[in-house]
């Protein structure tokens, strides 16, 4: 449940926080008081596209904090697959826009977009004010079947979407295959030349980095020896001026004068050890220098090797490793086309299979879809006959598509006739924006029974309504409250009455700068509010009579529809 929006420095919006309660959450206020900014705070908050524009004048960010209390394990655990830590199952998911970038944050932690979108979608379902226009586009049916009968689907849907993607594969890969005896020819006599060629070079991992090595160090063999020798003449004994020899006199000069002084002696082991070590250390270069030799023809094998290596890397995978990996793949390859009918049998037998085990999930789906399709239609027809659709019919055709899709191989289209005697048609031919907008609603309703999430947003969903419509649609909207938190911008009395908890959203200026705030209205200001939106400039006693009997009319609805 959505207890608490946080928004500061968006469009109008200083700072604002509204706490919200169960049940049906009603938001009016004047038009341009900025009842769409705190709906669009809300979409920032989940990851929606927002101009920079949106950031308050005056100001270096804007920001967007949802804090929900979330019982669902289900959300709980995807959050956690998400690695999102969630304490005292409480979750706060914001967004922080600046100028140059945007942070989306789940408790603290830094994540994308897609992953924002991915926790709103479990926490809330939000209807805007032109949603209803998606059942226009076909495609969104299917959808909406599938939400309905997600418990009778189980996980065929995503059995489906694997067997597809491998039957994709194997049709891909089958129909790329087909190739004349000379085009096979031809490849075969390619790969046996490219598998020649590195087979002859006899690679092993790694011995490229030890070929760099000796061709550096036989390259610079000359300057090498050179600086040795000059060193090993510098550190031994053979100059008068050599180290090792200077070192030598001065430990005899020790030797003369420490009997005099006991402290000396110290000073004396400490040089015949820097003598000890440089004299290893000659010894040890020394032995190196004997190491060292020059030979052309081992200087030309080290050069030509390593030229041959460079090139097939250069030619086949930029590392031995990977040559050679290409080289296991091509001789795969290699025996595919020399037994190439063999395998093509093989493959046609694979792709048979899988089109079998596909043909078979989409027939399981398909019967599942028609059979419960006829449930969501009744269901839609009762839905709307309580939004005044007085005599409706609601169809559900679900027809072959004539190919297979990842979610099946059906055509789903919602069929509906208003008015007694017309045959149903689809949507787009029959219903009228309002219409529209009602059986988006009948939708959410049904939907709801089924659907585990826990807030549904509407924003202004009341276009095109009045009178006894607009007083069936407050109902359908208070027993949707029943079980799920409802937050709802309207217009409508009728609606704003229903309120289990009524807020005012509402614009102020102090000659510099103009706010939009929000604060929840007691009993009194509610009959006000309801009396502002049933009336004109006026605000009569008997206008406040009127929103006064209405407001315990739907009270009285509400007690009604908790019995039931």
């Amino acid at each position: 449940m959505l207890l608490n929006v946080h928004v500061k420095n968006l469009a109008l919006i200083d700072e604002v926080e509204m706490n919200f309660s169960d049940h049906l959450n009603i938001l009016t206020g004047e038009t341009g008081a900025g009842k769409s900014v705190l709906m669009g705070a809300v979409n920032m908050a989940l990851g929606g596209k927002v101009s920079k524009d949106m950031i308050r004048k005056g100001a270096d960010y804007a920001l967007a904090e949802l804090f929900f209390s979330v019982s669902d394990e289900r959300v709980l655990e995807t959050l956690k697959e998400m690695d999102i830590p969630v304490e005292e199952d409480s979750v706060i998911i914001s967004r922080r826009m600046t100028a140059g970038r945007s942070v989306s944050r789940i408790n603290g932690e830094i994540v994308s977009a897609a992953a924002v979108r991915r926790a709103g979608q479990l926490l809330m379902d939000i209807h805007g004010q032109h949603d209803h226009q998606s059942l226009l586009d076909k495609s969104r049916h299917q959808v909406i079947l599938d939400r309905f009968i997600r418990e009778p689907l189980g996980d065929k849907k995503e059995q489906l979407a694997k067997v597809y993607q491998e039957y994709v594969h194997l049709k891909e890969d089958y129909e790329s295959q087909a190739m004349d005896n000379e085009q096979r020819m031809r490849q075969i006599s390619f790969l046996e030349f490219e598998l020649e060629e590195i087979e002859k070079a006899h690679l092993i991992p790694g011995e490229d980095d030890q070929l760099e090595a000796d061709f550096m160090k036989m390259s610079h063999g000359r300057q090498i020896i050179e600086n040795l020798s000059q060193i090993h003449q510098w550190t031994g004994y053979e100059d008068s001026m050599s180290a090792g020899e200077q070192l030598g006199r001065g430990l005899k000069n020790f030797y003369s004068v420490e009997d005099f002084d006991p402290e000396l002696s110290g000073l004396r082991n400490q040089l015949e050890n820097i003598e000890s070590l440089l004299n290893d250390f000659n010894r040890d270069l020394s032995a190196y220098m004997g190491t060292l030799t020059f030979d052309e023809q081992d200087f030309k094998d080290t050069e030509d090797r390593l030229d041959l290596v460079n090139r097939l890397k250069i030619k086949y995978g930029g590392t031995i490793e990977r040559v050679l990996k290409y080289q296991e793949e091509k001789q795969t390859e290699l025996e595919r086309l020399r037994d190439y009918d063999g395998w093509l049998e093989k493959l046609r037998d694979r792709l048979a299979a899988c089109e079998k085990k596909l043909s078979a999930l989409c027939r399981e789906i398909s019967e599942i879809r028609r059979k419960y399709g006829k449930v969501l239609e009744k269901q839609m027809e009762e839905a709307l006959k309580d939004l005044n659709f007085l005599q409706v019919q609601f169809k559900i055709r679900v027809e072959p598509l004539g190919k297979y899709t990842r979610s099946g191989s059906d055509d789903v289209e919602f069929l509906v006739s208003t008015n007694p005697g017309e045959d149903v048609k689809p949507l787009g031919q029959v219903a009228s924006g309002g219409e529209l907008s009602r059986i988006m609603l009948g939708i959410k309703s049904v939907l709801a029974q089924v659907d585990e999430i826990p807030t549904l947003i509407f924003d202004e969903i009341d276009t095109g309504i009045s009178g006894r419509t607009a007083q069936k649609v407050a109902e359908k909207l208070a027993y949707i409250g029943r079980n799920h938190q409802v937050l709802c911008i309207t217009h409508l009395p009728q609606i704003a009455a229903m309120a289990d908890s009524h807020y005012l959203i509402e614009k102020t200026a102090d000659g510099q700068k103009t706010r939009t705030g929000i604060r929840k209205l007691s009993g009194e200001e509610e009959i006000r509010e309801v009396g502002r939106l049933m009336g004109g400039v006026e605000i009569t006693k008997n206008i406040l009579d009127s929103a006064d009997e209405m407001k315990k009319m739907a009270e009285q609805f509400r007690i009604t529809c908790l019995k039931n």
